[in-house]
């Protein structure tokens, strides 16, 4: 490993402006994985990253150890950072000390929508959207389209929550939703509490299109009548509605039920 021991080094600089900027990430068309899990997934579903730093302290841990084997397998050398450089690029508390970073992938554009997807319109929290990802792939949903106003999926936040899934999934980012839905050739069903159909009354054995919105004005006026379908999810209680992340997770898993019967 190459060790790093001071805050001046131009490539320790890179990787705190990495870290510590969205803009810079996007320029640099990179994205940061921080912690084992991400690390190790993004090596068994796409390959070796561009650069892989540890913190000090971490680098006799045994899963840290064997992705440091891994990494430098192909000739590259990570690098070992005292703890204090290595703390302040991570935003993960109590985790171990070891990131990737990688390429931001960048899909070709799908024009027509014709397998099972999801679509994303305006949904802000990290949170949801990880585990909105997480579940789609899960559930075997490959293709995931995110409106411009969607949260970054290749923010910090977003891959943490999301514990790998990104790399089982295709991701557009910045995509005229309202013209993917006017052109699709399989159903775009969208969730909605004033819906008279529900989601057990519908027929989920066919690749369908989920669509899902904004945390609390839910899916645009414009998206809603482009929709195939309208559907409610029956709940008991004085709810008016569900978490979207929930919601997602319902949808996502009744359509896997009714694929099992």
């Amino acid at each position: 490993m190459k060790t790093i021991s001071s805050r001046d080094n131009p490539l320790y600089k890179e990787l705190k402006h990495l870290t510590s900027s969205s803009q810079a990430r996007r320029k640099a068309g990179r994205s940061v994985l921080d912690g084992v899990h991400l690390c190790e997934s993004y090596l068994q579903f796409v390959g070796q990253p561009v650069l892989c730093a540890v913190g000090e302290s971490a680098q006799h841990h045994p899963e840290v150890a064997a992705l440091v084997a891994r990494y430098e397998s192909g000739g590259a050398s990570c690098l070992l950072l005292p703890d204090a450089l290595y703390k302040a690029l991570s935003q993960v508390e109590n985790g171990i000390d070891v990131l990737f970073v990688v390429d931001t992938p960048r899909p070709a554009p799908e024009p027509v929508l014709n397998r099972a997807a999801v679509l994303l319109d305006n949904l802000q929290d990290p949170g949801n959207l990880g585990s909105i990802l997480r579940s789609a792939a899960a559930a075997g949903i490959g293709a995931i389209f995110c409106s411009a106003g969607t949260a970054s999926a290749w923010s910090p936040k977003v891959l943490r929550a999301g514990m790998g899934a990104h790399f089982l999934l295709t991701i557009h980012e910045g995509v005229d939703l309202p013209a993917l839905v006017a052109s699709a050739r399989i159903p775009v069903l969208a969730t909605s509490s004033h819906a008279t159909q529900t989601l057990y009354q519908t027929d989920l054995k066919s690749p369908v299109a989920w669509l899902f919105g904004h945390e609390g004005q839910g899916v645009s006026e414009e998206l809603l009548a482009l929709a195939t379908h309208q559907l409610a999810i029956p709940h008991l209680g004085a709810v008016e509605s569900l978490n979207v992340a929930a919601s997602a997770a319902i949808c996502f898993f009744e359509q896997v039920r009714q694929g099992l019967g």
